[in-house]
Formats: structure tokens, sequence, C-alpha cells
């Protein structure tokens, strides 16, 4: 492990650092260095034994998908399909702490692609890393650099005092401007559905919350989208999906999404005369169980008890509840819970679904 101590306005400096730091790269080399949010680790995304010891540096990750970083649009465009949508982002708000995920060329190792085949996209606002991308000649990853579920990593100190031994030695190089600003890390907006979807982080300054669904299947993509959005909640607390909308708008198909992304093939239907099912589900290292209930036709205090829902609010446990708010009024939930509430309506021939996202603790 080699270690640059760099102060970033002495160009003649900066040069020899990215001399290195491309080199690096170029011989599958794992790179940590600085951003505008937090420090990252660069390792050449179409390079498969530098994708295998960035995977074995960053632990546990459970299907995450990563990011990569470019100089520019023109770069980014040889990775990803960049749509109207994306467009508008790369216009107003790159470079910036922004990843905008499009639908991947397949041009780099398929682990780095996300299970929906998108692949994320940052223009960070930090010269050094967009003219480190200029000069190693194509993209390197972009994905924080402590080992996963460690803190925040703003100094060096935050990343190393957090890895094993074995850990440290897959690092080749690091590029060390001392203490960053304690920035969010980037945010995260898909831009691959009908409007864009914030995948982490908020989109109150870059876009908004209402989708427009004309298939089942983009129902059901948008469930996968939001499961991924969601994971950490859910490996921390469980987690509730809200659905409000007349019949046939599109919540069961809604629970089917979720059910896929859980590895779940059994047929899923709307459990509207037993009022709950549930499957049990493994899905990469996490165990939990997907609870369906349809609210429709219960309409008491006594019969919100008698489903015992704040039982069942654990860690990995997803429940997907249809006609939420017939039941809302007498429900009692753990105000760490993540509620996330799904407005189904139609407009002309599309379904129109509006999202909100809050703890049930805010409501």
């Amino acid at each position: 492990m080699q270690i640059i101590k760099l102060n970033p306005s002495d160009q003649k400096q900066c040069q020899a650092a990215l001399e290195q730091a491309a080199a690096c790269l170029a011989t599958g080399g794992l790179l940590i260095y600085p951003t505008e949010t937090v420090y990252g680790i660069g390792a050449d995304p179409s390079n498969s034994a530098a994708v295998d010891k960035l995977l074995r540096y960053k632990g546990r990750r459970e299907g995450k998908p990563m990011s990569i970083a470019v100089s520019d649009q023109n770069m980014a465009e040889q990775y990803v399909e960049i749509n109207e949508q994306a467009l508008k982002f790369y216009q107003n708000f790159l470079p910036g702490p922004y990843t905008v995920v499009s639908r991947s060329k397949k041009m780099v190792d398929s682990r780095v692609d996300s299970e929906f085949g998108t692949l994320g996209i940052r223009i960070p606002a930090y010269s050094l890393i967009t003219d480190l991308a200029k000069k190693f000649g194509r993209a390197f990853t972009s994905t924080s650099a402590n080992a996963s579920g460690k803190k925040r990593p703003y100094t060096i100190a935050d990343i190393l005092d957090n890895l094993s031994d074995k850990q440290k030695t897959l690092i080749d190089l690091i590029i060390d401007v001392g203490q960053l600003p304690a920035n969010e890390p980037s945010v995260v907006v898909d831009t691959t559905l009908s409007a864009p979807l914030a995948l982490r982080g908020s989109l109150a300054q870059a876009g908004g919350t209402t989708l427009t669904s004309s298939s089942e299947n983009e129902t059901i993509e948008l469930a996968g989208r939001l499961m991924l959005a969601n994971q950490s909640e859910l490996k921390k607390n469980g987690l509730i999906f809200a659905l409000n909308g007349q019949l046939g708008m599109g919540k069961t198909i809604f629970a089917k999404g979720v059910a896929k992304f859980l590895g779940i093939t059994e047929t899923i239907s709307s459990p509207t005369y037993s009022y709950i099912n549930e499957y049990p589900y493994t899905r990469l290292l996490s165990s939990g169980t997907f609870y369906h209930i349809d609210a429709w036709k219960i309409d008491s205090q006594e019969e919100v008890n008698f489903l015992r829902i704040a039982e069942l609010t654990k860690a990995n446990n997803v429940i997907v509840i249809e006609w939420f708010e017939q039941i809302a009024p007498w429900l009692e939930l753990p105000g760490n819970l993540k509620v996330v509430t799904l407005n189904f309506a139609q407009k002309e021939n599309l379904r129109q679904i509006t999202i909100h996202e809050k703890s049930h603790a805010a409501s």
C-alpha cells in the first residue's frame, strides 16, 4: 500500500499523482481517492480480476450495484444509454453529487451493473477525479471507500481504522488530501422509469415522485427498484409498502414485483378472504418473510388487532398492505419503521403511481 499526501493546489504534485493513479488502475489495482462527497475506491470495471478484488475489499454487499466515475457526458455515453430524463440531469446537475442511473450498454463486468441491467454514472465536481478519468482513458468504479456497514469515509483514518489486516493488503494506492467536508453521499437517481426515482437521498431539488405505468411489467419493475432502494431499511427494521387505490389499479401486481425481487416463485394473489398470506424467502445472504395483506374487508379495530401487524415488523420482513387507508386509523406501528406509501390512480390509459416515503413516527 502506497499513500500519496496530496496538496490539491499543487499542480505539479497533482500531475504526478494522476500518473500513478492511472497506472494503478491499468494494472488491476485498487485506488482510494477523494471526491466532493466522501473518499471513494476505484478499480477498472471491465477487469474481472480487479472487480473480484474490489468485492473482497468491500465485503458483504448483498447484491448492491456499483457506479462508475467518468470525465464527462461523452465518456458516459460509452457505457450507458442516456435518455431525455438522464440528459436533464447531465445538463443541470453534473458535475455534482448525483449518481445518474441509466440502461447499461454492458461494457463493464456484470457484477458492476445492477440486476435490472442498469448502471450508475458519477461525474464528480472534483477536478482531480475527472482529470483521472481523462488520464486513464476510461471509467473506474465510484463506490465509497468504507467497508460495507462501516462509517462514512471523510478521512483516510475513517477507512483504515475500520478495515481488517486482510482488507488493507488489497489496497494498492491511496490519495490523501486530508479531511473532507462532511457532505452527504451522492443522490442516486434512476432515470429508466417514467419519472426520476431516488434510490438514495432526496430529489427535492431535482424531480418528483409521481410515475406512470402502462404495463404490468413496468409496475413490477417499480417494485423491484423500491426494494433495492430500501435494502438497508429492510435489513435494520423491516419495511411496509402501504398501497391505496381502487380495484384494478395494479396493487397486487406491485406485490408480485416485491415477491419477484425477493426470489419468491409461488403464485401471488390478493388475500381478499384470508386477509394475509406469508411467504418465507432467502435472498443472497438475508432471510425473512414477505407478508401480503388485503385490508379491503377490514372495518374494525378488533380485526386489525387480530392481524398483529406490528409484531410482523422485524428486520428482513417486508409487508405489503393493499387498501392501507382502510386500516390506517387503527394501526400502531414502531416509530423507526419506514412506510412507503403508493397511491394508485387511473389517468387516461395509464396507471399513475404517487410515492411518499417516511418513517411512521413522522406521520
